[in-house]
């Protein structure tokens, strides 16, 4: 099974956009699957259902910097390399679905409860929420190498 295909299983079984992504590149290094998914548990829906930045791509944030963050503190020069593959992840997601917030890629207000029913309702999690966690996973084996 590939990395999309495993975090799209993830997904649909209950896993947030967040954990589907960053678990499955977590135990290539280093990071234990439990972990992995205690990290990015609350950022799905935009952060708390918040809808912020999109937790497929925040999820992807946070394998860039497991994979290629630095450890140093001060290390500015491995800071700015990770901020441009960021950014890079950043703009080939947006070229593909014209954002990166949730509230845009949803469609549905998940701060309220009628929200959230409505988008039950209506499938925006398959329909839309899928795609954003499959891609997330392809543009970062594109940016970070499929062996990554």
């Amino acid at each position: 099974m590939s990395r999309s295909e495993l975090a799209l299983d993830r997904f649909r079984g209950n896993c947030n956009c967040a954990q589907a992504v960053l678990s499955v590149f977590a135990p290539g290094y280093g990071l234990d699957e439990a972990t992995a998914l205690k990290i990015a548990c609350p950022f799905g829906g935009g952060m708390a259902r918040m809808q912020k930045t999109c937790g497929a791509v925040t999820g992807a944030s946070m394998v860039i910097g497991l994979v290629r963050g630095t450890p140093v503190a001060g290390n500015s020069e491995g800071k700015e390399a990770v901020y441009r593959l960021v950014r890079e992840f950043a703009d080939r997601f947006t070229a593909r679905h014209a954002a990166t917030d949730c509230l845009t890629l949803l469609g549905h207000d998940l701060t309220t409860e009628q929200g959230r029913q409505d988008a039950e309702d209506k499938k925006a999690y398959a329909l839309r929420c899928e795609r954003y966690v499959v891609d997330a996973v392809m543009i970062l084996e594109g940016i970070l190498g499929a062996g990554a």
